[in-house]
Parts: structure tokens; C-alpha cells; sequence
């Protein structure tokens, strides 16, 4: 969430130094009146009224690696997030190399020569039994 404009903070102030009341300002202002003795204790105690910085931000690991994944990428859009994560020394988590692929809008891709693994289809499947099911009965019976 981000922090009231110090126009705002002004504002309130000044209608609270002309007489106004907290509640009759919160709702003037349409802010809370525990936010505005907060701003006033502030003012009061330090001289204070701009926001304070955010707190509490954690920088992403991947951020110092970010040139060198975009590289990685580049040279070998197929890799896997294992080999990226070898490539860059273990440092990051494949977890996180996916993470930061998405942040940076980089889109790896599998080779497309690479044949598939599954079946071909659910529909093929009964058929193929039947039929070998039908052909060991014949060769059991000797009848052709």
C-alpha cells in the first residue's frame, strides 16, 4: 500500500491546528483517525511529517544473475531449469530460476524434434488389446 502524499499530510494538519477536530478531519479527508494522531504524535515528537521508507523490502536472489540468465537463455533456449541453475552454480534453485525467467519474460522452450513420451491417443489403446487378444486366440486354436 502505498504512503499518503505529504499534500495530504499538510492538509491534515493544518485543519487539525485550525480547531477541526481528529474524527471531523478523518472524515473530511477520508483517512483513519488513528493514522492522523499517529502523524500528529510524529510531528510532535520528531518535526516528522513526510512518509517513512518502506520497510521490510526483500531484493530477489536472482536479481545479481539476471544478465547472465538472459545469456544462458539466448545460448541455449532449451535447457532445463536444472541445467540453468548448474550453469550458474547452484547458487539459485531451479524455483527460482523459474521465478525470475517469468520476471524477466524469458520463454524457454523444448526442442521440438524431441519425440513425446505419452501414448498416442486413450482411443488406440483398446483397439491394439483387442487385436493382439484376437490374434493369440487364433494362434491358439491354429485357426488363421
Amino acid at each position: 500500500m502505498k504512503a499518503y502524499s505529504s499534500d495530504l499530510r499538510e492538509r491534515v494538519l493544518l485543519d487539525c491546528d485550525g480547531g477541526l477536530e481528529t474524527r471531523q478531519a478523518a472524515v473530511k479527508h477520508r483517512v483513519s483517525e488513528s493514522w492522523i494522531r499517529r502523524l500528529k504524535q510524529r510531528r510532535r515528537d520528531t518535526g516528522e511529517t513526510t512518509p517513512r521508507p518502506c520497510r521490510n523490502r526483500r531484493v530477489a536472489k536472482w536479481l545479481a544473475h539476471a544478465d547472465r540468465l538472459r545469456e544462458l537463455v539466448d545460448q541455449q533456449p532449451d535447457a532445463t531449469l536444472g541445467e540453468l541453475a548448474t550453469a550458474l552454480g547452484g547458487e539459485l534453485s531451479p524455483q527460482t530460476i523459474s521465478r525470475a525467467l517469468r520476471a524477466l519474460r524469458l520463454t524457454f522452450k523444448k526442442s521440438s524434434s524431441r519425440r513425446g513420451t505419452r501414448p498416442r491417443g486413450r482411443g488406440d489403446a483398446p483397439a491394439m488389446v483387442a487385436a493382439v487378444a484376437v490374434g493369440n486366440a487364433r494362434e491358439a486354436t491354429g485357426v488363421h
